[in-house]
């Protein structure tokens, strides 16, 4: 159970260390904007899934605590 804690506190430190460094993921998504017999119009648009700095932080101070938990309790 010890190591199970630490290892999670591990794996959001690493989370909230990408998430500083990245702050959100982009990506292309083919929309079809239209179709007329067998010609087919399709528009490719750039979405973005925003990370905020305070999810990132949140994330790094919670791995913290929980690797300093699974320290003590050993």
């Amino acid at each position: 159970m010890k190591s199970i804690t630490s290892l999670i506190g591990l794996i959001l430190i690493i989370v909230g260390i990408v998430a500083f460094a990245y702050q959100g993921i982009t990506y292309t998504q083919r929309e079809k904007v239209a179709e007329i017999g067998n010609l087919k119009i399709t528009a490719d648009t750039e979405k973005t899934i925003y990370f905020p700095p305070v999810l990132s932080g949140l994330c790094l101070v919670a791995g913290l605590v929980l690797v300093v938990i699974g320290r003590k309790s050993n």
